[in-house]
């Protein structure tokens, strides 16, 4: 009996090798260009989503992956496959026990140490370090298409140069353009009548705003504050810092894939959730500061960036609440107030020390008119 129970017994390596495939999903929306917490943000470019596209839930969005591609990304766990495991340890061994194995290995950690920090870089208004290896000029070229991409969609939905939703947003887009940097950018705006609470800039000067932003923004100030943040993300290149990051990314994956017989999807979710979620926060992070002090420097008043946050924060208790942070690309609207308090007083200084003054106030607002007037006539 005892002998029949033995042969009746499965393998090890065949209980592995029956495993079901599973399938990990991670993702932070339910987006990131003006990334108000929305599946549906370009991912490659700037990254720029605004928090608010977090707040977006719905699974069906048709163009989640148009620009902020990787923002909900599927691991599938497959099969330990033994032989495989075997192969990639016998490679691994064979070349250890190559004589100049540790010359070999020092050379290799050598040249990505030099290529790593030959391309380290110093974001200009926060101070910032971070590697970089894709160039302003490759970052817009590979951005090309995507508004056209977002047109497709949403063209029929675009409203007209003089709604007055459009002409708010040439407004204040007009007022941020001088503090900038960017003012050499074609610029083009896009009001998209919907009721997403929804904006994102993609590199190149394109800008998309969703109506149903203007209802959080209430009035020009909060506008100024989403507008802020997603132009910030350009004037960063968190586009092309993301591409950067991911590069290394996929070849740590396809390293330990080869070498030690890793699944290559798991590698890429630990990568994700230890590495690109927390530099996406931190880009998020960095964006709403440098909008901040650029709302301050164009005369709107920067504390109506906190109402902005706080009427996300209460639309996104209305839509069940905030996924777990450690799996979101945005930081949580909470953490967001608590972090604009602290800036808060830098940005009023920057408010007082500019022209914005009541006579420099009206100056502005009948400029700004008075092109409106000589546009339409």
């Amino acid at each position: 009996m005892l002998a029949k129970r033995i042969m009746l017994a499965p393998r090890p390596i065949e209980l592995l090798r029956s495993t079901n495939t599973r399938s990990f999903t991670t993702s932070r929306r339910p987006l990131s260009p003006l990334n108000f917490r929305s599946n549906r943000i370009p991912i490659n470019v700037s990254r720029t989503s605004t928090s608010a596209t977090r707040l977006q839930y719905n699974p069906q969005r048709p163009w989640q992956d148009i620009w902020r591609k990787g923002q909900q990304r599927d691991y599938r766990r497959q099969a330990f496959n033994y032989q495989r495991y075997q192969t990639s340890k016998g490679l691994l061994l064979r070349w250890a026990s190559s004589p100049t194995f540790y010359y070999q290995v020092a050379g290799l950690s050598g040249v990505a140490a030099t290529v790593y920090v030959y391309n380290l870089e110093t974001v200009d208004v926060s101070g910032r370090r971070r590697f970089n290896i894709i160039s302003p000029d490759m970052e817009k070229s590979m951005a090309e298409g995507q508004s056209e991409q977002v047109l497709q969609q949403y063209g029929p939905m675009v409203m007209s140069e003089r709604s007055k939703e459009h002409r708010q947003v040439q407004r204040v887009l007009r007022r941020l353009m001088p503090h900038s940097g960017l003012e050499g950018e074609q610029w083009e705006v896009h009001v998209i009548d919907s009721d997403e609470k929804n904006a994102f800039v993609i590199p190149g000067g394109k800008v998309f705003v969703f109506r149903g932003i203007l209802d959080i923004c209430q009035g020009d100030d909060g506008l100024a504050a989403v507008l802020g943040h997603e132009i910030a993300h350009n004037v960063a290149h968190h586009a092309a810092e993301r591409m950067s990051r991911m590069s290394i990314l996929t070849a740590t994956a396809v390293l330990a894939d080869a070498l030690i017989g890793v699944d290559f999807g798991l590698v890429r979710l630990v990568n994700h959730l230890v590495f690109d979620l927390p530099g996406s926060r931190k880009e998020e992070e960095e964006a709403d500061y440098i909008g901040l002090l650029m709302m301050a420097d164009s005369c709107y008043n920067p504390e109506a960036a906190m109402g902005v946050w706080q009427r996300m924060e209460v639309y996104e208790k209305s839509m069940g609440g905030a996924p777990p942070q450690f799996l979101s690309t945005h930081p949580s609207s909470h953490a967001r107030l608590e972090k604009i308090r602290d800036w808060l007083p830098k940005a009023q200084q920057k408010l007082e020390d500019g022209n914005c003054g009541t006579t420099g106030m009206y100056a502005q607002g009948f400029g700004s008119t008075m092109q409106d007037f000589a546009r339409w006539g």
